[in-house]
């Protein structure tokens, strides 16, 4: 089970080891998921309305996004932002699990409190989301100035990313966007660890066992908790994306009409003047199915290398008391 867990059979393990299974959880996760979340952004910052019916900007679907993104900038273009994205999701998984880990130990070492209830964890995984946030947030607009720059490229790559922005915007814009993005992410995060909890926990008392391991189980019980808890905080995503590429008007010409927005205020303002409450949900669908593989995905590589570990711990723990009796 995610979390600390005072009855757990096995060998515990330490923070670091934490952090290592959130960062192979996340890099595994990212690699799988990362043309969902570029036709996300695409949509996210799209200011023309998004409709089949009536098709007013470049992308209006699913597939037709799909199909016009390969066709003009190559199946390499869904993997755009892949290597500033793949260090965020490195990060962020590491600093995630191993504060999520450390705050329900402390939870259920300073209060009575049970360390597996889903109210713990609702609160433990959004101030755990919070502080990966904070230290992540650079590489996540990076990501989102590759991921949104079309043909041809502003930024040839990272190195030279960071330094034009540095130059030309100064080191706050890589912290632009953070205020939306803390005021989501803490309900986001901590919705996401809820729902896993209960969901999980309903399928092993259905199934009468609980495995701690990589399995269908912690798939399925990411998926269900990643779509909920993004349809709920989905605007305040949007409204990242959206002042994450402020001042990079002119390399979102090319995809059509741009805005600028002075702050998160202005910003839903003016989406709600100008594209209407269906605005604050441009991308969802696609967001959701990212949302299902992404959150889905990273529990089960998340339990199953934790699971990994235990098992190697306790082989090695076995080995050594094995040794230990023969040499008496």
């Amino acid at each position: 089970m995610v979390g600390y867990d005072p009855g757990a059979q096995g060998a515990a393990l330490s923070p670091e080891e934490a952090a290592l299974a959130g960062s192979a959880a996340g890099m595994v996760t990212r690699a799988l998921v990362s043309p969902f979340d570029v036709i996300k952004i695409r949509f996210q910052l799209q200011i023309e309305r998004v409709s089949s019916l009536r098709p007013a900007g470049k992308y209006w679907g699913l597939f037709q996004a799909s199909r016009c993104i390969h066709s003009e900038e190559g199946i390499s273009a869904f993997w755009k932002g892949h290597i500033p994205a793949q260090l965020l999701s490195i990060s962020y998984g590491a600093v995630q699990f191993a504060s999520f880990e450390f705050l329900t130990e402390a939870v259920h070492k300073a209060t009575a409190y049970d360390s597996q209830t889903a109210g713990v964890h609702f609160v433990c995984g959004g101030l755990a989301a919070c502080s990966a946030t904070v230290v992540c947030q650079p590489l996540d607009t990076l990501r989102t100035r590759f991921a949104a720059q079309g043909e041809p490229k502003v930024y040839r790559n990272l190195r030279h990313a960071v330094f034009t922005m540095c130059h030309s915007e100064g080191v706050r814009t890589f912290y632009r966007g953070l205020t939306p993005t803390l005021m989501a992410v803490f309900p986001y995060a901590g919705l996401q660890f809820f729902f896993y909890n209960v969901f999980k926990k309903l399928l092993a008392s259905q199934q009468k066992t609980e495995n701690s391991g990589g399995n269908i189980q912690s798939l399925i019980s990411g998926s269900g908790a990643g779509m909920i808890s993004k349809t709920i905080t989905y605007p305040f995503d949007l409204f990242k994306k959206r002042l994450q590429v402020g001042g990079f008007e002119a390399a979102r010409a090319h995809f059509g009409q741009v805005r600028r927005y002075r702050g998160l205020v202005d910003c839903m303002a003016q989406i709600a003047k100008e594209e209407g409450v269906r605005g604050f949900f441009k991308g969802l669908s696609p967001s959701l199915v990212k949302a299902a593989l992404s959150t889905g995905f990273t529990f089960f590589w998340y339990e199953f290398f934790l699971n990994a570990m235990r098992n190697m711990k306790q082989r090695q723990k076995t080995e050594g008391f094995t040794k230990d009796q023969r040499e008496r």
